[in-house]
């Protein structure tokens, strides 16, 4: 006992000395200008890298967190920005053989933690993303939680191996261990829901419940027990796979199946895919197999209702083509990309069969090869991975994501185009996967998108699905320079450069509530009266919106503070199940379910949404809007808003980003009603939305 206590006392010593050691050097980090910061941090990252090792050194760094922060460890480096980092490229970082990188990967999760709990109120993260990012980081290195180092760790990483465990040992110890992979099952329904096109991030976290389950080392208790619809859906989804036993064998026992067990293997298969929108490797070996067996089992494997049912077998050729050239187990979504290109009916309009045809047989440039290639691997050629990409943005035209990139506007056309305009998009395609080049026009003048100068964002995007991936470039190319040719104009550059790089449908009618020189409120009354006279179907007449149309809006955090403008689709407004006026729009961000403060919470579900969209009640939604579009030629009358819409969408908009955008007249009257709310700093006039 005494001996347990001598050692215990020593250890809290030689932590208190390690300790005393990181304050000094991060005092010296603060108090060094930044032209010499770098010399500095070599000194801060050693003593934490020896913190991290002890028992405690984990909470001890979480209490410095903002410390630490402030000083300047994260300056210049990808964790500077903790609001696009990405949970799955944790993984990299933490098995890294470099000591540096372990350690800054720790600090940020230590930072992310003290944000998370409240301890550190952080201007570029809100406590709620912090916490939701922590969950998924978690989720994605589960084993870490249970299992030793690896044999190969301990080659690349020695002692450093011990970094990450203690690290994930601390966060599950605050976060909640019991819940963790309990939050883990309801945050991917919670995605599945939308039905992202890309999947790889949610088949990674259900494959590491799949393996803790699978352990009988590990005991997860009550936890976990939705998994197992998760994890049969990839590996086990019907009779004849339950066992997972391997696409090969799965092969050959297709192979002795006569009609009836074909039927059955299709149906459950549809019936897990439509379920929770993923599709395991085994269906798409199925789906191959099926077509030397007919059409009936073809359409009962794809879950087809009769509309596309009856597109199947007009273009039976051409499904059976599409399935040959870009259904394999590595490209199994293709599955789910079909299905809903064929229910969708598009097949129908004139140019995209052909096209799809042209799709099929495109030789693809070395640029877009290699780029396919490097973002996915050679499991499948690039033309069999970007048909897969052309399947499932033409049948989820709402999934489409900007992943950790500023290309919202990129993002949000690919995907308008493939909801409204899909032979349009197959174009563009062709164009910049055969001739690494795409020509727009603007107001007549023709831009290329290889004479163009940079675009938005600074680096390639890599993390795309496949269609994004080869086109994004081109596009966010041509976006930067039409801007760049509004230069010198009065007023905000999307006035004309939405409608000539989205489509003629655009409205060439632009409102916008924010004056571009000064940042500050503009015109708030006349831009909500329009609004609810073209958009509200109780002040239009009870007219759907026909077209899609471009919109930009003032994103906030939770507590209704500004963070940034951000490019949406608004797609249509009517009542919800609780007769509630909803606006019902794309949000090209990858995860639409946000709380954007003062009670002004997105949904993603349960308001009548259909896949992909989000909602907010009509009031909620006008006070988040900065800009958009309308057809100056529909007759509307702005006199029938009623002042009490209008005064209430105000108080919404003044409680949040206005706050400090209000003019000196309005700030006057309104002051008494903001005085207990988040102020937020004037930030930048509306540029480019991202």
């Amino acid at each position: 006992m005494e001996t347990d206590q001598v050692t215990s006392s020593q250890e809290d010593s030689k932590l208190n000395g390690l300790l005393s050691n990181f304050d000094d050097a991060v005092r010296l980090l603060t108090q060094a200008p930044a032209f010499s910061k770098p010399a500095k941090l070599p000194r801060v990252m050693d003593t934490a890298r020896r913190v991290l090792l002890q028992d405690g050194g984990c909470e001890a760094l979480e209490s410095r967190a903002q410390a630490f922060e402030d000083a300047g460890v994260f300056l210049g480096s990808d964790w500077e920005t903790p609001q696009y980092l990405v949970p799955t490229l944790t993984t990299f970082a933490l098995k890294s053989a470099d000591a540096n990188v372990v350690v800054i990967e720790a600090l940020s999760e230590l930072r992310l933690l003290a944000v998370a709990k409240g301890n550190f109120e952080h201007p570029l993260v809100s406590a709620e993303h912090a916490h939701h990012y922590l969950t998924q980081v978690m989720a994605i290195n589960l084993w870490l939680l249970f299992l030793p180092p690896s044999e190969a760790e301990r080659e690349t990483q020695g002692r450093l191996a011990t970094i990450p465990r203690h690290l994930f040992q601390h966060l599950a110890d605050r976060i909640g261990y019991e819940h963790i992979v309990d939050q883990l099952i309801d945050e991917i329904w919670r995605i599945l829901k939308q039905r992202p096109i890309q999947v790889d991030s949610i088949k990674q976290m259900i494959t590491q419940i799949a393996l803790c389950q699978a352990n009988p080392a590990i005991d997860l208790g009550a936890s976990g027990q939705g998994a197992d619809r998760l994890v049969s859906s990839l590996y086990g989804p019907t009779q004849a796979c339950r066992e997972d036993p391997g696409v090969d064998v799965y092969r050959d026992r297709l192979e002795h199946m006569d009609q009836a067990a074909l039927q059955a293997e299709s149906t459950g298969f549809a019936r897990a895919m439509h379920d929770t929108g993923l599709v395991s490797p085994y269906h798409a070996v199925l789906l191959r197999h099926l077509l030397e067996e007919g059409d009936h089992l073809l359409s009962e494997a794809l879950g087809l209702s009769s509309t596309g049912r009856d597109c199947l077998l007009c273009y039976r050729e051409l499904v059976q083509a599409l399935i040959r050239g870009g259904v394999y187990p590595a490209t199994a979504q293709a599955v789910y990309g079909l299905a809903l290109m064929l229910e969708r009916g598009i097949l129908y309009q004139p140019p995209v069969a052909p096209a799809m045809w042209r799709q099929l047989n495109l030789p693809l440039s070395e640029w877009a090869q290699s780029r396919l290639s490097m973002a996915y691997g050679d499991t499948v050629s690039p033309r069999a991975r970007l048909i897969e990409g052309v399947l499932c943005m033409l049948g989820l035209p709402l999934g489409v994501g900007q992943g950790n990139n500023p290309t919202c506007q990129s993002a949000r056309a690919l995907s308008m185009w493939a909801y409204n305009d899909p032979d349009y998009l197959l174009q563009m395609v062709a164009w910049a996967a055969r001739d690494d080049e795409i020509i727009m026009h603007f107001e007549g003048q023709a831009i290329s998108s290889m004479a163009s100068l940079s675009g938005v964002a600074t680096q390639l995007p890599i993390d795309l699905d496949p269609v994004s991936l080869i086109v994004v470039p081109h596009l966010d190319r041509i976006y930067a320079e039409m801007g760049r040719r509004c230069i010198g104009r009065e007023g905000d550059p999307h006035r004309w450069v939405n409608p000539e790089f989205h489509g003629w449908w655009s409205g060439r009618g632009f409102r916008i509530n924010v004056d571009v020189a000064t940042g500050q409120l503009s015109d708030v009354d006349d831009f909500i009266r329009h609004f609810f006279a073209y958009y509200h179907p109780y002040y239009n007449g009870n007219q759907p919106l026909i077209h899609p149309q471009p919109a930009g809006i003032a994103v906030t955090d939770s507590a209704a503070r500004f963070i940034g403008w951000h490019a949406i689709t608004i797609l249509r407004a009517s009542l919800d199940p609780s007769d509630v006026m909803r606006v019902y729009f794309y949000n090209p961000n990858n995860d639409s379910g946000q709380d954007w403060g003062d009670d002004v919470i997105v949904s993603t579900s349960g308001n009548g949404e259909r896949f992909g969209e989000a909602s907010l009640p009509f009031d909620r939604f006008a006070s988040r809007l900065y800009i958009y579009h309308y057809d100056p030629l529909e007759r509307v009358d702005i006199a029938d808003v009623t002042s009490e819409e209008v005064e209430n969408v105000k108080h919404y908009l003044h409680r949040s980003w206005g706050a400090s955008r209000l003019p000196p007249t309005e700030l006057q009257a309104d002051q008494g009603s903001n005085s207990t709310l988040p102020q937020s700093p004037l930030p930048d006039t509306p540029p480019d939305e991202g």
